[in-house]
Order: C-alpha cells, then sequence, then structure tokens
C-alpha cells in the first residue's frame, strides 16, 4: 500500500505540465461562449467584496480592530476573503471533478489522481489576480506593503495544500454518493461565519474564540492579515503552524487512502 502512494505521489509530480496544460484549458471553459469570457471569473469575487464592504461597513459601521479604530474596514476584510475564495471556488468546483472528467475517467490509461489537481489549479489562477488585486487596493489607500507581504505566498501554499487534502476525499466520496456536492456547498456557506472573516475575532463571544482556532482556515485568514496588517511572521505562531500542517498531513493521508481504495471502482460507477 505505501508503495503505491508513493508511486502516485510521483506520478502526479511527473504529469505537472499536463495538470498546467488542463488547467489552463478548464479556467478557459468555464466561461467560454459567455460575451465577458474570463472577465466573470474575476468580478465575482469584486462583487462580493463590495456587498459585503457596504453593508458591515457603511450600514453596520463595523470597525474590526479595537486596537486600530481607523483602520479601515475594506482593507481588513479583503485580506481575509482573498483566501477564502480560493478554498471556496476549489472545494465547489473540485468536489464533482471526477464526474465532470468522467470521460476521462474510463480511460484506463489516464492518470485519474490528477484531475483533482486541475481544478485547484484552475482556482489558483483566480486567487493569483485577487492578490494583485488586494495589493493594488492596499496601495491606493495608502498602506503600501511591507516585506511581510510575501509570506501571502506561504499562506497561499498552505491554503493550496489544505484544499488538496480535502478534495481528494470529497471528490471520491461524490462519485458514489452524488449529494456530496452540495453538502460541501451548504458547508462552506455556513464555515465562512465560523470564521473570523467578516468580524474579527474579539467580535464573537469569550467562550468562541478558542474554537475558532481548531479551524485549520484560522490560520491561513490570520495569516494573510499578519502579512499585510499586523506585519508579524509566521514563525511567531509556532503552535498554530505545528498544528495547521499536521491537521493537513493527517486529512492528506486520509483523502489519499479513501480515493486510492476507491479508484478501481470510478469507471464501474460512472
Amino acid at each position: 500500500m505505501e508503495i503505491k502512494k508513493v508511486n502516485s505521489l510521483k506520478s502526479i509530480i511527473k504529469d505537472r505540465k499536463m495538470i498546467l496544460r488542463l488547467a489552463k484549458n478548464d479556467f478557459k471553459n468555464k466561461f467560454a461562449g459567455s460575451y465577458f469570457g474570463l472577465i466573470w471569473a474575476f468580478a465575482q469575487p469584486v462583487v462580493i467584496v463590495s456587498i459585503y464592504w457596504i453593508v458591515f461597513e457603511k450600514g453596520l459601521r463595523s470597525r474590526p480592530l479595537p486596537e486600530m479604530p481607523d483602520f479601515p474596514y475594506l482593507l481588513w476584510l479583503i485580506a481575509g476573503m482573498c483566501p477564502w475564495f480560493f478554498l471556496n471556488d476549489a472545494m465547489n468546483t473540485s468536489t464533482n471533478c471526477l464526474i465532470e472528467y468522467g470521460y476521462i475517467v474510463k480511460k484506463m490509461k489516464f492518470n485519474i489522481d490528477i484531475i483533482p489537481l486541475i481544478k485547484i489549479v484552475s482556482a489558483a489562477f483566480v486567487h493569483c489576480f485577487f492578490i494583485v488585486l488586494v495589493l493594488a487596493i492596499y496601495i491606493v489607500y495608502g498602506k503600501i506593503p511591507t516585506p511581510y507581504a510575501f509570506q501571502m505566498i506561504y499562506y497561499s501554499i498552505g491554503v493550496f495544500c489544505f484544499s488538496v487534502a480535502l478534495v481528494y476525499l470529497t471528490s471520491a466520496i461524490n462519485v458514489f454518493f452524488r449529494d456530496m456536492a452540495q453538502i460541501v456547498g451548504i458547508i462552506m456557506q455556513y464555515a465562512m461565519w465560523v470564521i473570523p472573516i467578516m468580524l474579527s475575532e474579539s467580535q464573537y463571544p469569550a467562550f468562541m474564540r478558542p474554537i475558532l482556532k481548531i479551524n485549520p482556515m484560522y490560520y491561513i485568514v490570520e495569516g494573510y492579515r499578519d502579512s499585510l496588517i499586523r506585519h508579524i511572521g509566521f514563525w511567531e505562531h509556532p503552535l498554530q503552524t505545528v498544528y495547521f500542517w499536521a491537521v493537513v498531513i493527517i486529512m492528506f493521508i486520509i483523502g489519499r487512502t479513501v480515493f486510492t481504495k476507491m479508484k478501481p471502482h470510478f469507471a464501474d460507477v460512472m
């Protein structure tokens, strides 16, 4: 079993160029035929952020940072939304990837292991654009990013790995239990509110604050804000860093194990 897992990982690395090529095609095909084309890939995150900004800052007068009461809510919001958009897009599009690429799954010679990665890499293209947009907005507001902003590369790798770990599990289950994709969509809607994205940690009840940190995405979301707002290095949170990567590794092992065991039956079910 361990030899098979190692060989599967080697085959994924070997097919990295194919993953990138298919991810580019997948990204383009999402909006093929629409008049504005790829613009829609970037318009949706911008519109969603605009809505939350108007509701929370202009409507509810939210001030998320007690220690920085005059800090613009929009800058605080987009720093947290940036990694969340990536995870949300990756989960919602990748869970159904084996069904979507069913015609490839039935080809015995094709490396099925790379299919979930195609969708995640495709979502990463939008994420890269959003990072550039976030940095541009910070500059417009006069908040020039410091060298700590380079940490977003590290945290992007973190949310990418976390997405891969989850998607191997959900995509495999979805082949046999087609409701999985809908369940994931609902969970993601609720999950956004149990991470301090719209509200700061200090605005949650005291008993909930330790619970927030159990969610691995807490580490990522707060990491983006550490990079852009607080200017804190990830090495200053050693316990959270170890916890996050431990969860990712455990989830990846579980996801890969389930995926590998179910893989021989994918074609039969489809």
